[in-house]
């Protein structure tokens, strides 16, 4: 019977019946050719499917396994084998593609390789980000999948059990000064998803699979608030900033502040603010990195005289600092190349406005506005009176929405629609902060009464 029984209908009874030897065998179906079952000599008893792959007598033969007895039934198993069988007739190699398919990547490998190639145009920032957003969301939800057989709906359930918290976690570091705090949520889900399209995008541009599943799927609204100030919520700011300054709270801080007021830019931007990025003659900003990328953001009269303030400060503070040093005979210390320096480390730059923005808005009775929402007021104000109505096209080009040689273009411009439109604008906000008229109109609103 070892190795060469052939010739039998594989009925239970026929399996139950097959006892081991000291060598594996095989016996093999009398009705359909190719199906078989397989006798270790510990006893295992597996039912195979053979065929070749390809055409002619040199075509290889490959052993596919259908599962063991006692998971599948004598029938079961004959049925998977003609449907292995007959897809190998039709050209096909049912045995290849599961060998490819157990050494194709997982979605957590896809992860790797995206975090260690894909993401060379971001961010640090953002890198962490996605890192964090990979290490608690992707990988326990859809790590172990494999890429090609990812499906819109498995997207769609990742989607509702971020959502729902099921990878919530309490705190975890991002970096240094920086921590996220997770429950769940649509917000978290909707930004977790769309990074989920971008590593799938990555991996249909290197031939890893055909499509992307995230492609299609609606997410949820991300839920970030757009908070804008008022008027009067301006003006209290103001006098929060004013009374600051006068108790002697830190300088760096509350300029910081004030620039993002009267600038519209991000957090990150203004704090990391080299002085060789500041264009006095033409009003600008050059940034060599943010969340965009390089791009230059065109400020008003009252942001640049704040920064000739500071520059005229620091520069007082240079001198006396290289005087001192030349009366006790030393070198003269390299000045830092930041606008708002750290108060040690010479490569530093001042991190700490999170902090006093807190004490800040509690004075000025702003307890649920975030500093980017001096970004969203910005952008109010200039589509309201203050900014003479502007279009959302110049409103982007202010922000840094636009693309960045579009934007450069306009900083050679002496009568430049979009510098003038800066110019009102941050005077607009400094009037606020300094309790005088400035108006600040919901985008939703500007938009209804467009269509109106």
């Amino acid at each position: 019977m070892a190795g060469k029984v052939g010739a039998v209908r594989i009925t239970k009874r026929v399996v139950d019946t097959a006892q081991p030897e000291a060598k594996l065998y095989r016996l093999w179906d009398s009705e359909l050719k190719g199906f078989g079952l397989k006798v270790t000599p510990a006893g295992a008893k597996t039912y195979i499917a053979t065929y070749r792959a390809g055409t002619g007598r040199g075509a290889p033969q490959r052993e596919y396994t259908l599962g063991r007895h006692g998971v599948l039934t004598p029938e079961q198993a004959r049925e998977e084998a003609h449907k292995v069988l007959s897809a190998a007739r039709l050209g096909a190699d049912p045995q290849g593609d599961r060998q490819r398919f157990r050494e194709e990547l997982t979605v957590a490998q896809l992860c790797d390789l995206y975090l260690e190639e894909g993401t060379g145009t971001k961010r640090a920032s953002t890198v962490a980000t996605d890192r964090y957003r990979i290490g608690v969301h992707i990988k326990p939800l859809l790590g172990g999948k494999k890429v090609s057989v990812v499906t819109p709906g498995d997207v769609e359930r990742f989607q509702r059990d971020v959502a729902a918290g099921k990878t919530a976690v309490e705190r975890h570091r991002l970096g240094p000064h920086a921590f996220t705090q997770q429950r769940g949520g649509k917000g978290t889900a909707a930004r977790t998803v769309g990074l989920l399209g971008g590593i799938f995008s990555y991996a249909v541009r290197h031939k890893l699979r055909p499509d992307n599943p995230v492609r299609g799927v609606e997410r949820f609204k991300d839920g970030r608030s757009e908070r804008f100030l008022s008027a009067d919520e301006l003006a209290r700011l103001g006098e929060a900033l004013n009374a600051a300054e006068a108790a002697g709270r830190n300088a760096n801080g509350l300029a910081v502040i004030r620039l993002l007021a009267t600038t519209g830019a991000r957090k990150s931007e203004i704090e990391g603010l080299r002085w060789d990025e500041v264009d006095f003659e033409r009003s600008a900003l050059r940034l060599r990195d943010s969340k965009t990328g390089a791009k230059v953001v065109l400020i008003g009269a009252p942001a640049l005289a704040l920064l000739s303030a500071l520059a005229a400060k620091a520069k007082a503070e240079t001198e006396a600092a290289a005087a001192e040093a030349a009366a006790k005979g030393e070198a003269a210390p390299v000045p830092s190349p930041f606008v708002f320096p750290a108060s040690r480390g010479e490569a530093e730059h001042w991190i700490g406005t999170a902090k006093v923005w807190v004490a800040v808005r509690k004075a000025a009775g702003l307890a649920d506005v975030r500093l980017h929402d001096l970004r969203h007021t910005y952008a109010s104000l200039a589509v309201g009176a203050a900014g003479g109505g502007q279009s959302l096209a110049v409103i982007g080009k202010l922000l840094g929405h636009a693309d960045v040689r579009t934007t450069a273009r306009y900083a050679h411009l002496a009568d430049d629609p979009v510098r003038k439109a800066a110019d009102r604008i941050a005077g607009a906000a400094a009037a606020g902060l300094a309790g005088q008229s400035a108006e600040a109109i919901e985008m939703s609103k500007r938009r209804k009464g467009r269509k109106a």
